[in-house]
């Protein structure tokens, strides 16, 4: 698009301050991982050719707990901090991974076990970028009860930003 999707602004408030207010709500200890827009703590993904897989694992290192991590992309206006902690309170300890109404898994909105972070670590290094990997791992749920859910839109697009009401600059 041209922008830094976090710094676009609906409803008064940019999409990282969002996404940050609504993890807030549901998750304790919550890192930013990217410039700080959020007003969480925040640490600079700054690991080149690491993905979406090398920002995880370097958001759970600066954490430094040990369960389950809830990842949030802020791109994602219409997730609620319901649906978060829907997935994050989601049975059992395994990866969570939410499908919507398309198909398509939801892995930048998506509960992270031990076992995946861990075998993310190994697949990192082998290499891998994609967090698809970790929802293809044999603890993973792939969660279609959210499928009907209309919550999965997020802004890749000048045409995604205007279905939202967000004003691009220019």
């Amino acid at each position: 698009m041209g922008i830094d999707k976090a710094s676009l602004v609906i409803d008064g408030e940019s999409l990282a301050a969002r996404a940050g207010r609504v993890l807030a709500e549901v998750c304790d200890p919550v890192i930013e991982v990217g410039p700080g827009l959020s007003g969480l703590d925040a640490i600079a993904d700054d690991i080149p050719a690491t993905g979406p897989l090398g920002g995880l694992l370097k958001g759970v290192g600066a954490l430094g707990v040990v369960g389950p991590v809830l990842l949030f992309a802020c791109d994602m206006p219409a997730v609620s901090s319901d649906m978060l902690r829907a997935i994050a309170n989601y049975a059992g300890v395994g990866t969570v991974v939410p499908i919507d109404p398309a198909g398509v898994r939801q892995v930048v909105c998506a509960r992270y076990s031990v076992a995946a972070l861990e075998r993310g670590t190994a697949l990192l290094a082998a290499g891998r970028r994609s967090l698809q990997a970790l929802a293809e791992l044999p603890d993973a749920v792939i969660a279609d009860e959210w499928s009907e859910n209309d919550c999965w839109a997020d802004v890749d697009t000048p045409a995604d930003a205007h279905h939202f009401g967000i004003h691009l600059p220019g």
